[in-house]
């Protein structure tokens, strides 16, 4: 199982979703990636797509304003 990163901080919608698919289909199965985003569009866009893929989300909020968003692939 790999752990990835993707800084999004700064990037208005869709950026970050687009970023997280294109760095989704890269990984396999049980690899886990975290984005970080501070865009409030983002915090819909990105778990939503992933949660219709079917993969597993985690959202915590680590600052003001300022999201991780955390997918496990399936």
């Amino acid at each position: 199982m790999a752990e990835r990163f993707l800084n999004c901080l700064g990037e208005a919608c869709p950026i970050p979703l687009i970023r997280t698919q294109r760095e989704m289909e890269t990984m396999a199965a049980g690899d886990m990636l975290t984005v970080n985003i501070d865009y409030t569009c983002a915090v819909k866009g990105v778990p939503g797509w992933a949660k219709e893929q079917g993969h597993k989300v985690d959202i915590e909020e680590v600052g003001e304003g300022e999201w991780d968003i955390i997918i496990k692939k399936v």
